[in-house]
């Protein structure tokens, strides 16, 4: 590495300055440009490096490291140690653990009882009698719920089990954050949707916890004091979501500045194989249909507009100390390779396996080993039969051109992206809002936030602040009920 700080910071995080027009497409153009004027760029918050061609030719580190174990002299000696045959248990602490992600924990936890082991169990509350059942099977210290209207109805549940020890119970917001710092827990799995699971998850880091991270908002929002947070504490954060797993144990072993280019692949979501004339008149129903996972329906609908996809590029830029030129996006509609990288020497390394939300857990709560589970189902080649790759498409999916543009930007831009889609999204669910009004929300929140209190270099206090604020804005846009129209994307962003 021979490029300047002050050209690593604008790598990742400067782009053009933002038209003042509210047209559609209009802050997506202002960041498109970064990517694809070639000699002198204008910019704002640093200078670019020129740059003849668009991929870069070698590992843009836009911080020291990224909050992953890879590439480390740590994460080797991990490696090293999981050779030897010494016997392994961890003692695990679920947030979200009534949610797919909890509930999938849960059941590798019930699969390998003599390797992991509950210490407490924090949800959101709307399941109850699921939290009881979950309470009497797996013997908690500690529960937290953090809806506490709910509290009275945990506890009647549990006394119609019989449960002869009742957990140590707490509620609310801090009730949740005392979860993910208690007692002697040696990994905290964060499944918790949304924004909702940053200030747990800094509180088990100062906790010393190891995380298992499958709240990819955590990194999104917070990754410019989470990423300080895990070297300063020495802890080990390990992606826990299929497409970051898969990176992650490709990136084993490898030596830091070895990695080319990052290849994150996309279903595609439910309107994959639509026109991009009909998204106009989809429902929230049509939204949820996804072809291959099981997920929440936050999530599902980000597949949808491919925001979730948008959101990984942060948050691999977060993980693996990635700029954003060199993580491409590739639709993959059969979902068996779930991500690959490429190396200086062209070579191409992915991960693959059936869809199944629990080998990448298993992988995050095990790391480094390997762990034999019978119930797993083995990937059979001849049965998948063959594989497809498309590039996105761009008048489809302007939320993915959003999520770069934030990201290039930096600093408290994410949080407010994150926040806006986050809003976008659960008007849309509850039919308050267009499908493509999602883009439209983002876009123009984005846009406010960045002629008025974007900061670059914030705290925790300025992320929250920028969050809470986002989330105010993005109702006062939605209330207007903005389209973005199909195709408004200049031809220019379709790199």
């Amino acid at each position: 590495m021979n490029a300047k700080p002050e050209q690593l910071q604008a790598r990742g995080g400067a782009l053009l300055t933002p038209r003042s027009s509210t047209a559609p497409g209009a802050f997506l153009a202002a960041s498109a440009g970064v990517r694809l004027l070639v000699g002198g760029w204008t910019t704002r918050g640093g200078t670019c490096r020129q740059r003849s061609t668009r991929r870069t030719p070698a590992r843009w580190v836009c911080m020291d490291q990224g909050a992953a174990p890879v590439g480390t002299r740590k994460s080797i000696q991990a490696l090293e140690n999981a050779l030897q045959p010494t016997a392994f248990h961890r003692r695990v602490t679920i947030l979200g653990s009534t949610g797919s992600i909890g509930t999938q924990t849960l059941d590798i936890v019930r699969s390998c009882p003599d390797k992991f082991s509950v210490v407490a169990l924090a949800a959101n509350g709307s399941n109850v009698e699921l939290l009881a059942e979950q309470t009497h099977e797996f013997s908690p210290e500690l529960v937290a719920i953090r809806d506490t209207a709910r509290l009275e109805t945990y506890r009647e549940a549990l006394r119609q089990r019989g449960v002869p020890e009742p957990p140590h119970i707490v509620a609310g917001e801090d009730g949740v954050v005392e979860c993910a710092r208690y007692g002697d827990a040696d990994v905290v799995v964060t499944g918790l949707v949304g924004c909702a699971g940053l200030l747990p998850t800094v509180a088990a880091i100062k906790a010393r916890k190891d995380i298992a991270l499958a709240n990819k908002e955590t990194l999104i929002a917070g990754g410019p004091v989470v990423v300080p947070l895990v070297h300063e504490y020495g802890i080990h954060l390990t992606p826990a979501d299929s497409e970051h797993s898969a990176l992650f144990q490709c990136l084993q072993g490898a030596p830091d500045g070895a990695l080319r280019r990052i290849i994150l692949t996309a279903s595609g979501g439910a309107f994959r194989d639509w026109d991009v004339s009909r998204l106009a008149h989809v429902t929230a129903a049509d939204a949820l249909k996804h072809p291959n996972w099981n997920m929440g329906p936050k999530i599902t609908c980000d597949s949808a507009t491919l925001m979730n996809k948008g959101l990984e590029v942060i948050e691999a830029h977060f993980l693996f100390g990635i700029d954003y030129d060199a993580i491409e996006i590739v639709i993959h509609p059969q979902s068996i390779i779930h991500s690959a990288v490429e190396f200086q020497d062209t070579s191409v390394l992915a991960q693959l396996g059936w869809p199944d939300m629990r080998l990448p857990l298993l992988y995050a709560l095990s790391w480094p080993h390997r762990l034999r589970i019978e119930t797993f189902r083995p990937l059979d080649l001849v049965q998948v039969g063959s594989l497809t790759f498309r590039a996105p498409d761009h008048d489809k999916y302007p939320c993915m051109l959003l999520a770069y543009a934030a990201g290039r930007r930096g600093g408290t831009m994410p949080a407010v992206l994150n926040a806006a889609n986050e809003v976008a999204v659960e008007l849309f669910l509850r039919n308050e809002l267009e499908f493509m009004g999602i883009p439209a929300v983002i876009e123009r929140t984005m846009q406010r936030h960045d002629t008025s209190d974007w900061k670059q270099t914030p705290t925790l206090d300025d992320l929250i602040a920028a969050d809470a604020w986002a989330r105010r804005t993005a109702r006062e846009e939605a209330a207007k009920r903005p389209i973005y129209p199909a195709g408004a994307n200049l031809e220019t962003q379709k790199t």
